[in-house]
């Protein structure tokens, strides 16, 4: 089942979030996490979560966002972070939770869903081009704070 992330779900979150951060090879401030979460069960906020539930335990996340966009007349989605469990990879809860934005998108008049992944990232890769073709583009990110 994919759901709305309720502040239930704080702690399984915080483990799949640090697994999400292990993969990539990254930390973060602890405060930027609480802030995230903070963010993520406030209903005025963009910022947004999705969960992949099986059998009442959560295992999947999707966080996202609209904003208007130059492209379109209207909203864009982007998906920022997605993450699966790795015990639970292979059984299509990413796939689930990528279709699920792409319905609330849809829903709500957004008119694309869109987001980035490690180039070396295969495994999502092949997940993400059996949906969408990759479209060429590069991210560059620079740092300001």
């Amino acid at each position: 089942m994919i759901r709305d992330a309720t502040p239930a779900d704080e702690a399984v979150w915080r483990d799949l979030w640090q697994s999400f951060l292990a993969y990539y090879k990254t930390s973060l401030d602890p405060a930027i996490t609480t802030c995230t979460w903070s963010r993520l069960i406030d209903p005025a906020s963009r910022l947004q979560m999705r969960v992949a539930e099986v059998d009442g335990t959560v295992l999947g996340f999707a966080i996202y966002h609209h904003h208007e966009s130059t492209w379109v007349m209207g909203e864009d989605c982007y998906l920022e972070d997605l993450f699966v469990a790795p015990a639970a990879r292979g059984k299509g809860l990413g796939r689930a939770l990528i279709l699920d934005l792409m319905a609330i998108s849809r829903d709500r008049g957004w008119h694309r869903l869109y987001w980035h992944t490690d180039a070396g990232n295969s495994n999502a890769r092949r997940l993400y081009e059996s949906i969408v073709p990759a479209d060429g583009h590069i991210r560059y990110r620079l740092p300001i704070v």
